[in-house]
């Protein structure tokens, strides 16, 4: 994941487009490209969306991560560090024996 930040950092170094990245606008932008993502889908079935748009979607999934990296790199936050936190404290929130099978939120789960 480093190895994907740093190439991205200097196709924007190489730009200078590092004056427009701040975590506002990068923040925006990252929400921006999901919602480009999402009309892909838009007036579709998720089979039809995907055998129709499917170029478009990778594009957009990756325009995404993009910013996601983007992102993390200018808070300076370890994106692989903060996925693991991040899995633990799902696993917490939702225990195998409880949520197995189940599409509830964790606020649900009994």
């Amino acid at each position: 994941m480093k190895h994907l930040q740093h190439k991205i950092i200097e196709f924007r170094d190489a730009r200078n487009w590092s004056q427009f990245h701040n975590p506002k606008d990068l923040a925006i932008s990252l929400s921006l490209e999901a919602g480009e993502l999402l009309e892909n889908f838009q007036w579709k079935s998720s089979e039809e969306a995907v055998e129709v748009n499917f170029e478009n979607i990778k594009d957009e999934i990756a325009d995404v991560v993009i910013y996601a990296l983007l992102l993390s790199h200018e808070l300076e936050i370890d994106l692989e560090e903060a996925i693991e936190e991040k899995i633990k404290k799902n696993e917490q929130k939702y225990p195998i024996e409880k949520s197995f099978g189940s599409k509830k939120k964790y606020t649900e789960l009994k």
